[in-house]
Protein backbone atom coordinates (compact mmCIF):
# COMPACT_ATOMS: atom_id res chain seq x y z
CA UNK A 1 0.00 0.00 0.00
CA UNK A 2 1.10 3.47 -1.17
CA UNK A 3 0.72 6.97 1.46
CA UNK A 4 -2.68 6.89 0.13
CA UNK A 5 -3.73 3.47 0.31
CA UNK A 6 -3.91 2.04 -2.70
CA UNK A 7 -2.15 -1.11 -3.59
CA UNK A 8 1.05 -0.85 -5.53
CA UNK A 9 3.01 -4.03 -7.30
CA UNK A 10 6.34 -3.07 -5.27
CA UNK A 11 7.39 -6.20 -2.99
CA UNK A 12 8.57 -5.32 0.22
CA UNK A 13 11.49 -7.32 1.94
CA UNK A 14 11.54 -8.14 5.02
CA UNK A 15 13.90 -10.10 7.77
CA UNK A 16 12.28 -11.48 10.38
CA UNK A 17 14.13 -12.97 13.52
CA UNK A 18 13.78 -15.77 16.12
CA UNK A 19 15.51 -16.80 18.73
CA UNK A 20 17.39 -16.94 20.80
CA UNK A 21 15.41 -19.53 21.88
CA UNK A 22 12.19 -21.05 19.94
CA UNK A 23 9.63 -22.04 22.37
CA UNK A 24 9.29 -25.57 20.36
CA UNK A 25 13.41 -26.36 19.76
CA UNK A 26 14.39 -24.94 23.66
CA UNK A 27 17.68 -24.59 22.50
CA UNK A 28 20.29 -21.67 21.80
CA UNK A 29 20.09 -20.27 18.16
CA UNK A 30 18.98 -17.73 16.07
CA UNK A 31 17.42 -17.63 12.83
CA UNK A 32 17.28 -14.28 10.25
CA UNK A 33 14.66 -15.18 8.02
CA UNK A 34 14.73 -12.85 4.73
CA UNK A 35 11.02 -12.94 3.45
CA UNK A 36 9.17 -11.57 0.29
CA UNK A 37 5.36 -12.03 0.54
CA UNK A 38 5.41 -14.33 3.39
CA UNK A 39 7.92 -16.91 1.38
CA UNK A 40 11.04 -16.82 2.46
CA UNK A 41 14.10 -15.87 0.39
CA UNK A 42 17.04 -16.23 2.23
CA UNK A 43 17.97 -17.66 5.82
CA UNK A 44 20.85 -17.57 8.04
CA UNK A 45 21.10 -20.05 11.21
CA UNK A 46 23.52 -18.75 13.84
CA UNK A 47 25.25 -20.50 17.04
CA UNK A 48 27.45 -19.66 19.37
CA UNK A 49 25.43 -18.72 22.22
CA UNK A 50 26.29 -21.58 24.33
CA UNK A 51 29.76 -22.13 23.56
CA UNK A 52 31.74 -24.20 26.29
CA UNK A 53 35.18 -24.51 23.98
CA UNK A 54 35.27 -28.41 24.88
CA UNK A 55 38.33 -29.42 22.97
CA UNK A 56 40.01 -27.04 24.22
CA UNK A 57 39.11 -28.08 27.92
CA UNK A 58 40.25 -31.47 26.95
CA UNK A 59 44.11 -30.09 25.93
CA UNK A 60 46.33 -31.55 28.22
CA UNK A 61 43.88 -33.93 30.28
CA UNK A 62 44.31 -37.13 31.19
CA UNK A 63 43.02 -39.60 28.22
CA UNK A 64 40.40 -41.38 30.51
CA UNK A 65 38.90 -38.03 31.76
CA UNK A 66 39.11 -36.59 28.95
CA UNK A 67 36.87 -39.10 26.90
CA UNK A 68 34.51 -38.82 30.34
CA UNK A 69 34.41 -34.86 29.48
CA UNK A 70 33.23 -35.52 25.88
CA UNK A 71 29.91 -36.98 27.55
CA UNK A 72 28.87 -33.45 28.18
CA UNK A 73 29.06 -32.15 24.83
CA UNK A 74 25.55 -33.69 24.63
CA UNK A 75 22.72 -34.63 26.93
CA UNK A 76 20.74 -36.31 24.27
CA UNK A 77 23.63 -38.33 22.38
CA UNK A 78 25.84 -38.47 25.59
CA UNK A 79 26.84 -41.96 24.96
CA UNK A 80 27.66 -41.66 21.49
CA UNK A 81 30.17 -38.93 22.21
CA UNK A 82 31.92 -41.20 25.10
CA UNK A 83 31.76 -44.14 22.86
CA UNK A 84 33.61 -42.51 20.10
CA UNK A 85 36.19 -41.02 21.94
CA UNK A 86 36.99 -44.40 23.90
CA UNK A 87 37.31 -45.78 20.32
CA UNK A 88 39.82 -43.33 19.01
CA UNK A 89 42.10 -44.34 22.20
CA UNK A 90 41.41 -47.90 21.39
CA UNK A 91 42.33 -47.27 17.36
CA UNK A 92 45.82 -45.37 19.00
CA UNK A 93 46.68 -48.00 21.25
CA UNK A 94 45.38 -50.89 19.31
CA UNK A 95 43.15 -52.75 22.26
CA UNK A 96 41.26 -55.32 21.60
CA UNK A 97 37.49 -54.74 23.20
CA UNK A 98 35.76 -57.67 24.61
CA UNK A 99 33.14 -59.07 22.43
CA UNK A 100 30.35 -58.89 25.40
CA UNK A 101 31.48 -54.99 26.27
CA UNK A 102 30.74 -54.77 22.44
CA UNK A 103 27.45 -55.95 22.28
CA UNK A 104 26.54 -53.51 25.46
CA UNK A 105 27.88 -50.51 23.91
CA UNK A 106 25.90 -51.76 21.13
CA UNK A 107 22.88 -51.93 23.67
CA UNK A 108 23.39 -48.45 24.85
CA UNK A 109 23.32 -46.70 21.80
CA UNK A 110 20.65 -48.29 20.01
CA UNK A 111 18.68 -46.97 23.16
CA UNK A 112 19.97 -43.66 22.88
CA UNK A 113 19.01 -44.12 19.17
CA UNK A 114 15.43 -45.17 20.69
CA UNK A 115 14.54 -42.06 22.32
CA UNK A 116 16.74 -39.63 20.39
CA UNK A 117 13.86 -40.54 17.48
CA UNK A 118 10.85 -40.43 20.04
CA UNK A 119 12.24 -36.98 21.41
CA UNK A 120 12.69 -35.71 17.89
CA UNK A 121 9.06 -36.79 16.71
CA UNK A 122 7.77 -35.60 19.98
CA UNK A 123 9.61 -31.53 19.14
CA UNK A 124 7.78 -32.24 15.37
CA UNK A 125 4.69 -32.75 17.12
CA UNK A 126 5.06 -29.64 19.38
CA UNK A 127 6.13 -27.41 16.28
CA UNK A 128 2.83 -28.85 14.37
CA UNK A 129 0.66 -27.94 17.42
CA UNK A 130 -0.16 -31.87 18.07
CA UNK A 131 0.48 -31.76 22.11
CA UNK A 132 -1.39 -34.81 22.42
CA UNK A 133 0.91 -36.31 20.07
CA UNK A 134 4.05 -35.00 21.38
CA UNK A 135 2.94 -36.15 24.86
CA UNK A 136 2.02 -39.65 24.02
CA UNK A 137 5.89 -40.01 22.14
CA UNK A 138 7.25 -38.43 25.85
CA UNK A 139 5.59 -41.21 27.48
CA UNK A 140 6.46 -43.80 25.28
CA UNK A 141 10.04 -42.70 25.69
CA UNK A 142 10.22 -43.21 29.23
CA UNK A 143 10.80 -46.82 28.79
CA UNK A 144 13.76 -46.55 26.26
CA UNK A 145 15.55 -43.14 28.96
CA UNK A 146 14.18 -45.83 31.99
CA UNK A 147 16.32 -48.71 30.65
CA UNK A 148 19.34 -46.73 30.21
CA UNK A 149 18.77 -45.30 33.94
CA UNK A 150 19.13 -48.82 34.75
CA UNK A 151 22.08 -50.06 32.96
CA UNK A 152 24.22 -46.71 33.26
CA UNK A 153 22.71 -45.16 36.86
CA UNK A 154 21.30 -42.21 35.21
CA UNK A 155 19.29 -41.41 32.16
CA UNK A 156 20.89 -38.50 30.81
CA UNK A 157 24.92 -39.19 31.31
CA UNK A 158 25.19 -43.27 31.29
CA UNK A 159 29.10 -43.33 31.69
CA UNK A 160 29.41 -46.56 29.87
CA UNK A 161 31.95 -46.78 27.67
CA UNK A 162 35.92 -46.78 29.31
CA UNK A 163 38.92 -47.47 27.08
CA UNK A 164 38.98 -50.97 26.83
CA UNK A 165 35.20 -51.85 27.47
CA UNK A 166 32.41 -50.87 29.46
CA UNK A 167 32.05 -49.76 33.50
CA UNK A 168 31.17 -53.45 35.86
CA UNK A 169 27.89 -51.62 37.04
CA UNK A 170 26.74 -51.90 32.96
CA UNK A 171 27.42 -55.36 32.92
CA UNK A 172 23.89 -57.53 32.19
CA UNK A 173 22.12 -60.39 34.19
CA UNK A 174 18.95 -62.03 33.51
CA UNK A 175 16.93 -59.74 35.31
CA UNK A 176 17.68 -56.61 33.01
CA UNK A 177 18.06 -59.10 29.93
CA UNK A 178 14.60 -59.49 30.93
CA UNK A 179 13.60 -55.63 31.55
CA UNK A 180 15.10 -54.72 28.19
CA UNK A 181 12.91 -57.50 25.99
CA UNK A 182 9.54 -56.17 28.27
CA UNK A 183 10.34 -52.43 27.34
CA UNK A 184 11.24 -53.53 23.44
CA UNK A 185 7.76 -55.20 23.60
CA UNK A 186 6.07 -51.88 24.99
CA UNK A 187 8.06 -49.39 22.30
CA UNK A 188 7.77 -52.25 19.36
CA UNK A 189 3.35 -51.80 20.33
CA UNK A 190 3.05 -48.79 21.13
CA UNK A 191 5.59 -47.34 18.19
CA UNK A 192 3.24 -49.02 15.50
CA UNK A 193 -0.06 -47.68 16.85
CA UNK A 194 1.33 -44.57 16.89
CA UNK A 195 2.53 -44.25 13.36
CA UNK A 196 -0.87 -46.05 12.31
CA UNK A 197 -2.42 -42.83 13.86
CA UNK A 198 -0.10 -40.51 12.91
CA UNK A 199 -0.39 -41.54 8.98
CA UNK A 200 -4.46 -41.34 8.95
CA UNK A 201 -4.15 -38.07 10.54
CA UNK A 202 -5.39 -35.94 7.03
CA UNK A 203 -4.37 -32.66 8.78
CA UNK A 204 -0.98 -33.79 9.77
CA UNK A 205 -0.25 -35.42 6.72
CA UNK A 206 -1.35 -32.28 4.94
CA UNK A 207 0.77 -29.92 6.82
CA UNK A 208 3.84 -31.75 6.42
CA UNK A 209 3.67 -33.41 2.58
CA UNK A 210 5.71 -31.75 0.35
CA UNK A 211 7.03 -28.56 2.97
CA UNK A 212 10.94 -28.27 2.80
CA UNK A 213 11.59 -30.82 0.50
CA UNK A 214 15.51 -31.27 -0.55
CA UNK A 215 16.52 -33.12 -3.48
CA UNK A 216 19.17 -35.94 -3.26
CA UNK A 217 21.50 -33.95 -5.92
CA UNK A 218 20.81 -31.09 -2.80
CA UNK A 219 21.86 -33.12 -0.22
CA UNK A 220 24.93 -34.41 -2.04
CA UNK A 221 25.74 -30.66 -2.33
CA UNK A 222 25.28 -29.53 1.04
CA UNK A 223 27.23 -32.65 2.49
CA UNK A 224 23.50 -33.79 4.58
CA UNK A 225 23.97 -36.45 6.61
CA UNK A 226 22.09 -39.24 9.18
CA UNK A 227 18.27 -40.09 8.51
CA UNK A 228 18.04 -36.31 6.91
CA UNK A 229 19.96 -37.75 4.14
CA UNK A 230 18.65 -40.87 4.13
CA UNK A 231 14.96 -39.36 3.48
CA UNK A 232 15.50 -37.57 0.31
CA UNK A 233 16.38 -42.12 -0.59
CA UNK A 234 19.98 -42.05 -0.34
CA UNK A 235 21.00 -45.65 1.27
CA UNK A 236 24.12 -43.99 3.37
CA UNK A 237 24.65 -45.65 7.25
CA UNK A 238 28.01 -45.57 8.45
CA UNK A 239 26.28 -48.53 10.82
CA UNK A 240 26.82 -50.43 7.43
CA UNK A 241 30.58 -50.03 7.40
CA UNK A 242 31.34 -50.06 11.77
CA UNK A 243 32.66 -53.57 12.22
CA UNK A 244 30.89 -52.99 15.86
CA UNK A 245 27.24 -53.84 13.37
CA UNK A 246 28.24 -56.93 11.59
CA UNK A 247 26.88 -59.22 14.03
CA UNK A 248 23.55 -57.68 13.18
CA UNK A 249 20.61 -58.11 11.19
CA UNK A 250 18.95 -54.71 10.25
CA UNK A 251 17.54 -52.74 7.48
CA UNK A 252 18.43 -49.10 6.43
CA UNK A 253 15.43 -47.37 6.29
CA UNK A 254 14.92 -44.45 3.18
CA UNK A 255 12.25 -42.20 1.75
CA UNK A 256 12.14 -40.58 -1.26
CA UNK A 257 10.54 -36.99 -0.66
CA UNK A 258 12.90 -35.23 1.26
CA UNK A 259 10.24 -33.19 3.14
CA UNK A 260 9.30 -32.80 6.36
CA UNK A 261 6.56 -35.64 6.07
CA UNK A 262 9.81 -37.92 4.91
CA UNK A 263 12.10 -36.90 7.97
CA UNK A 264 9.80 -38.00 10.12
CA UNK A 265 8.59 -40.84 8.85
CA UNK A 266 12.34 -42.12 8.71
CA UNK A 267 12.81 -41.91 12.26
CA UNK A 268 9.25 -43.42 13.52
CA UNK A 269 10.50 -46.48 10.75
CA UNK A 270 13.94 -46.39 11.94
CA UNK A 271 13.05 -47.61 15.96
CA UNK A 272 11.54 -50.81 14.55
CA UNK A 273 14.56 -51.68 13.14
CA UNK A 274 16.44 -50.40 16.64
CA UNK A 275 14.56 -52.83 18.83
CA UNK A 276 15.52 -55.47 16.46
CA UNK A 277 19.15 -54.68 16.71
CA UNK A 278 18.92 -54.92 20.13
CA UNK A 279 16.85 -57.72 20.79
CA UNK A 280 19.81 -59.51 18.37
CA UNK A 281 22.44 -58.41 21.23
CA UNK A 282 20.50 -59.31 24.27
CA UNK A 283 19.85 -63.05 22.21
CA UNK A 284 23.20 -63.48 21.62
CA UNK A 285 25.19 -62.32 24.25
CA UNK A 286 28.71 -63.59 24.62
CA UNK A 287 29.72 -64.95 27.94
CA UNK A 288 33.42 -63.72 29.25
CA UNK A 289 34.93 -60.15 30.48
CA UNK A 290 33.80 -56.87 29.77
CA UNK A 291 36.91 -54.99 30.27
CA UNK A 292 39.97 -55.52 28.51
CA UNK A 293 43.09 -54.14 30.85
CA UNK A 294 46.00 -55.27 29.50
CA UNK A 295 47.45 -52.28 27.28
CA UNK A 296 49.99 -49.74 28.26
CA UNK A 297 49.87 -46.29 27.26
CA UNK A 298 52.02 -44.58 24.27
CA UNK A 299 52.55 -41.80 22.29
CA UNK A 300 50.30 -41.89 18.99
CA UNK A 301 49.79 -39.64 16.35
CA UNK A 302 46.61 -38.10 14.57
CA UNK A 303 43.65 -40.83 15.50
CA UNK A 304 40.06 -40.39 13.98
CA UNK A 305 36.80 -42.43 14.38
CA UNK A 306 33.79 -42.00 12.78
CA UNK A 307 30.32 -43.67 13.85
CA UNK A 308 26.93 -43.47 12.93
CA UNK A 309 24.27 -41.70 15.90
CA UNK A 310 21.23 -41.09 15.58
CA UNK A 311 21.38 -37.28 13.60
CA UNK A 312 24.26 -38.36 11.67
CA UNK A 313 28.14 -39.15 10.78
CA UNK A 314 30.08 -38.07 14.63
CA UNK A 315 33.86 -37.75 14.23
CA UNK A 316 36.10 -37.54 16.99
CA UNK A 317 39.93 -37.31 17.38
CA UNK A 318 43.08 -36.87 18.92
CA UNK A 319 46.47 -37.87 19.61
CA UNK A 320 48.26 -38.78 23.00
CA UNK A 321 51.18 -37.26 24.45
CA UNK A 322 52.87 -38.69 27.64
CA UNK A 323 49.15 -40.23 28.57
CA UNK A 324 47.44 -37.05 27.99
CA UNK A 325 45.27 -35.59 24.62
CA UNK A 326 46.73 -33.30 22.13
CA UNK A 327 44.84 -31.58 19.28
CA UNK A 328 41.37 -32.69 20.00
CA UNK A 329 38.25 -32.42 17.31
CA UNK A 330 34.84 -33.43 17.62
CA UNK A 331 32.36 -32.39 14.62
CA UNK A 332 28.79 -33.21 15.28
CA UNK A 333 25.70 -34.39 12.24
CA UNK A 334 24.36 -31.09 13.69
CA UNK A 335 27.07 -28.91 12.06
CA UNK A 336 27.17 -30.92 8.93
CA UNK A 337 23.07 -30.53 8.48
CA UNK A 338 23.47 -26.09 9.47
CA UNK A 339 23.81 -25.36 5.17
CA UNK A 340 20.58 -27.87 4.72
CA UNK A 341 18.47 -26.26 7.84
CA UNK A 342 19.24 -22.67 5.94
CA UNK A 343 18.70 -24.43 2.39
CA UNK A 344 15.26 -26.06 3.22
CA UNK A 345 13.70 -22.72 4.40
CA UNK A 346 14.05 -21.68 0.80
CA UNK A 347 11.40 -20.80 -0.79
CA UNK A 348 8.83 -22.19 2.06
CA UNK A 349 6.14 -20.01 3.58
CA UNK A 350 7.43 -18.36 7.17
CA UNK A 351 4.84 -20.23 8.87
CA UNK A 352 7.17 -23.73 7.55
CA UNK A 353 10.63 -22.22 8.70
CA UNK A 354 10.14 -23.88 12.13
CA UNK A 355 9.07 -27.13 10.49
CA UNK A 356 12.10 -27.12 7.65
CA UNK A 357 14.58 -26.17 10.61
CA UNK A 358 13.49 -28.92 12.73
CA UNK A 359 13.00 -31.51 10.12
CA UNK A 360 17.07 -31.81 9.95
CA UNK A 361 17.05 -33.23 14.08
CA UNK A 362 19.74 -29.74 15.10
CA UNK A 363 21.28 -29.89 17.75
CA UNK A 364 22.82 -26.76 18.36
CA UNK A 365 24.27 -27.17 21.87
CA UNK A 366 26.22 -29.83 20.23
CA UNK A 367 27.12 -27.26 17.82
CA UNK A 368 28.10 -24.59 20.01
CA UNK A 369 31.43 -26.32 20.64
CA UNK A 370 32.51 -25.83 16.82
CA UNK A 371 35.18 -22.92 16.63
CA UNK A 372 35.36 -20.98 13.29
CA UNK A 373 38.10 -19.54 11.95
CA UNK A 374 37.57 -16.21 10.30
CA UNK A 375 40.47 -15.19 7.27
CA UNK A 376 39.36 -10.57 7.76
CA UNK A 377 41.65 -8.32 5.85
CA UNK A 378 41.24 -5.83 7.74
CA UNK A 379 42.64 -6.87 11.40
CA UNK A 380 46.16 -7.84 12.29
CA UNK A 381 44.92 -11.53 13.74
CA UNK A 382 43.13 -13.38 11.96
CA UNK A 383 42.12 -16.12 13.79
CA UNK A 384 38.41 -15.58 15.90
CA UNK A 385 36.23 -18.10 17.75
Amino acid sequence: MDNNNKITDKMIETEVPIGIVHSAAIEPYRVRLFVEDEIIRDAEVTVGVNHRGIERIMEGLPVEKANSLTEKICGICSNSHLWNSCLVAEKGLEIDVPPRAEYIRIIMEELERLHSHMLYLAHGSEVLGHETFAMRLFYIRETAMELLRMIGGNRVQYGASIIGGVRPRCDLNEMRIKKINEGMDYIEEKIAEFADRFMRDPMVMSRISGVAAITRKDARRLATTGPTLRATGIEVDLRRDMEQYEPFEFDVITQDTGDVKANLLMRIFEIPEAVKIIRQAVKDLPDGKITNRSWEMQDTGIIRSYIEVPRGELYHSYSIEDGRVRSSIVRTPSITNVNTMEFACIGTHITDAQLAIVQCDPCFTCTDRAVQIVDHPLKKNKNRI
